[in-house]
């Protein structure tokens, strides 16, 4: 069996998933064969899906053209399309299974002490005293964004990266990025790639927006973030500029599969990238242009003392989805571990009680541990920044990552 036909096959199969939920095609850009032949087909079958999964995956275990790393990222993509298949069509499948085969990683429920290690830390940060959540709801507050002015901030940051970001990890001139405002959205922002190296970014309207978290937002969607990745990833691997072969697999992007941990945890860690330590005062002296007061080295220091709490949100849809719990429940877990204030807390259990979205809060909170682990096996400076380029270029998987750590601390360890 060629290549041609088993990335079409590929293809044509998550273009049907996107019949049955709107929105499972995050992004595609590819043959518009493809998509029209599928919207010409009689409506899809769950079933029937996962017939045509279990049957793809087979012909990839047997196929010798494409590379080992190409049949790895299609074998774990069709995997997890195939538990897709049978999630709509009613099987009774586990959470945290379901975690496992569209992601590639294995979840649990997070340690409360590890989040009283983190609210103890945030206790010397934040002003006044008393019960930490009204103090850390306080001081969200006073970074609070006029809704106005959130255009401006928006394009005041993006301009500002987008030169750091060109400049370290070369894009094509033609690349562009739209901002605006949506509104009765599960999300705080989102990226809707076009092609062509175009990117259509929609921030949340419905949501306060702080200058602490801003600038992790537009780095997360756009430089270096999603928008950046999509771009590098159609540039070199679609078009195989640079001499790369052409990759027709890496024109769409699905929800609920393996590339979304990858995405999720590359996006979380742009900032990083592309700033580095400091990036409070770099953003502070982007607000003071604008006139914007913001204390920004006290920001970094609580987002990084906040950072113990990521995984809060994962135990969040735990306890919907695998445990039981009524929402109320939820609503108030996430009001003593995360700090939430009620509305945030509401916020995120619309997100991870949504039946697309259920499962996706492990992408962030598994990719950014998994990745961020892995770019901790770089020298900081040159090393991690070229390490991260190759999140940035290569079609890399969960598993492929873990491959390298465990082959790197076997390096490591002496010899007899």
């Amino acid at each position: 069996m060629d290549e041609l036909s088993l990335t079409g096959r590929y293809l044509r199969l998550g273009l049907r998933f996107d019949r049955i939920e709107s929105g499972f095609v995050d992004a595609y850009f590819g043959d518009p064969g493809h998509r029209r032949a599928v919207e010409a087909e009689d409506a899809p079958e769950p079933a029937r899906l996962a017939d045509e999964a279990r049957a793809l995956l087979r012909d990839l275990a047997s196929d010798g053209s494409l590379t080992a790393s190409r049949r790895e990222f299609l074998t774990g993509h069709v995997a997890a399309l195939e538990c897709s298949a049978r999630k709509f069509d009613g099987a009774p499948i586990g959470f945290v299974d379901e975690v496992k085969a569209y992601f590639d990683v294995d979840i649990a429920m997070g340690d409360t002490a590890d989040y009283e290690a983190a609210h103890a830390k945030l206790d010397e940060l934040l002003p006044g005293a008393g019960p930490l959540q009204p103090r850390m709801h306080a001081q969200r507050a006073r970074f609070a964004v006029p809704p106005e002015r959130v255009p401006e901030v928006v394009d005041a940051l993006a301009g500002a990266l987008r030169d750091v970001v060109r400049e370290r990890y070369p894009l094509p001139e033609a690349e562009t990025v739209a901002f605006e405002i949506e509104h009765d959205k599960p999300w705080s922002g989102f990226n809707y790639y076009l092609g062509d190296y175009r990117s259509r970014v929609a921030v949340n309207g419905d949501l306060p927006q702080h200058l602490s978290s801003l600038p992790h937002l537009i780095a997360h969607e756009a430089y270096p973030g999603h928008h950046t990745e999509h771009c590098r990833k159609e540039q070199l691997l679609v078009h195989g500029e640079n001499g790369g072969a052409q990759q027709a697999e890496q024109t769409i992007f699905l929800v609920n599969t393996p590339q979304c941990l990858m995405a999720e945890g590359l996006a979380d860690h742009a900032l990083g990238a592309a700033i580095g330590p400091g990036w409070g005062r770099w953003a502070q002296e982007i607000y003071a242009d604008l006139g914007l007061s913001f204390d920004g080295e006290l920001a970094e220091r609580i987002a990084a003392a906040s950072s113990g709490l990521l995984h809060v949100r994962q135990d969040a849809a735990l306890l919907l989805h695998d445990r039981n719990a009524g929402e109320d429940a939820v609503a108030a877990y996430l009001q003593r571990w995360g700090l939430m204030a009620e509305n945030s807390a509401r916020q995120a259990l619309r997100f991870v009680g949504s039946p697309l979205w259920r499962a996706y809060i492990s992408t962030y909170v598994e990719g950014y541990a998994l990745l961020g682990a892995w770019l901790d096996e770089a020298e900081p400076g040159a090393a991690r920044l070229d390490r991260f380029g190759r999140l940035l270029d290569e079609p890399l998987t969960p598993s492929a990552l873990r491959r390298e750590m465990t082959a790197a601390a076997g390096d490591r360890q002496p010899s007899n």
